[in-house]
């Protein structure tokens, strides 16, 4: 069943940590428009579509299809891709084939977010009559009532409920078997990557009920309920699933204090966070999320390049308070005196000989005060 590389859209730069996207039942992977662009800022986001579903080839699955066969179908597509380890976010359907990939493939994911999922979907029964009818009558009834099951009173998507409409009856029987024998309510305690649980409010296919469940066994997972927000909260609350999805994929302040102690040293961040007042605390998890938490961290650059290029930013803006702060980090990341003396010597010629002029004696006195020591 993993012949046939599922129908993707990757966004977001190449360098950047994968993150794949995974739909709900009848949707397509633009049930991400609202979301996916945002997160591709800081990440190589890989939406999928379910066989069938936005115009998918239909074929990938069949008749007793179950979620493990969509879960090898993802991680088919990340092979192809050349993508090892990733981070997963999923609605419903897609949810539980990120629960699956964490309980049976735990090497392959760096954290989970599952989103108005469950471990467990219901009645089995339901699932295999609601797989019969479609498969017998279509989905023009169902898509026809896709609105009360999908958001709150006076809301829609016209785009999805088409994709819903669209979508290949087969494919779409294939996906409720596999929903049908889905339950891993007895693994959860399993999972170890880092996960978070999204819920709707006002969803009544997966309550917040079945989120509960699902963090209060996971080890360590968090819960998010967003009010106002029924079955497909990607779509009705976007900035909400937003916000919870970037503080959980790391570009957290936690992280970034970790990563600016470690440059920094720890002296320099227990003095910023003692004189830190209700006034200044919004700019410093500001700094800590984004300057630390997501620039310092992405691979593209080593910290010696990155102390480089601070560097002679902060020579060319006359930042000698911050200079100095830099001239010994540099000195962490592994800079000798004599790469640091060279970095200044270049300032000269593109910032000036006056600014290399006071950088040279910042960085002497932070040389001078290392050596005293």
């Amino acid at each position: 069943m993993t012949d046939t590389v599922l129908d993707h859209r990757v966004e977001g730069p190449a360098s950047a940590p994968p993150l794949f996207l995974g739909p709900s039942l009848g949707t397509s992977y633009a049930l991400w428009d609202a979301v996916a662009p945002e997160l591709a800022v800081a990440h190589r986001t890989v939406r999928w579509n379910l066989p069938g579903h936005g115009g998918a080839d239909p074929g990938s699955v069949g008749p007793g299809a179950t979620v493990g066969d969509l879960a090898d179908l993802v991680l088919a597509l990340a092979d192809a891709l050349g993508v090892e380890r990733f981070a997963y976010a999923g609605v419903s359907l897609g949810g539980a084939v990120g629960l699956h990939l964490a309980v049976h493939h735990p090497h392959r994911l760096s954290s989970l977010a599952v989103i108005c999922s469950s471990a467990r979907f219901g009645d089995p029964e339901r699932w295999r009559e609601r797989a019969a009818t479609v498969r017998s009558e279509g989905l023009a009834d169902l898509a026809a009532n896709a609105d009360a099951r999908w958001f709150t009173p006076g809301f829609t998507v016209p785009r999805l409920v088409r994709d819903h409409r669209d979508a290949d009856p087969g494919a779409y029987a294939a996906c409720c078997d596999a929903l049908a024998a889905f339950d891993l309510r007895g693994r959860l305690a399993e999972v170890t990557v880092p996960t978070l649980a999204v819920a709707g409010r006002d969803d009544p296919a997966t309550p917040p009920a079945h989120l509960r469940e699902i963090a209060d066994a996971v080890p360590g997972a968090s819960l998010v309920e967003i009010p106002g927000a029924s079955h497909l909260a990607v779509a009705q609350r976007p900035e909400a699933v937003l916000t919870a999805l970037r503080a959980h994929l790391g570009g957290h302040a936690g992280r970034g204090t970790a990563v600016r102690r470690e440059v920094l040293g720890d002296a320099h961040v227990d003095r910023a966070q003692t004189r830190q007042t209700p006034f200044t605390a919004r700019f410093q998890d500001f700094i800590s999320r984004y300057a630390w938490g997501e620039i310092w961290t992405d691979p593209t650059l080593t910290r010696r390049e990155r102390s480089l290029v601070t560097l002679t930013a902060l020579v060319a803006r006359g930042h000698h308070d911050e200079l100095a702060l830099h001239v010994r980090a540099a000195r962490r990341n592994g800079l000798t005196p004599e790469e640091i003396g060279a970095v200044l010597l270049q300032t000269a010629v593109y910032c000036g000989v006056p600014a290399a002029n006071a950088a040279f004696a910042v960085a002497q006195r932070v040389l001078d005060e290392e050596n005293e020591n």
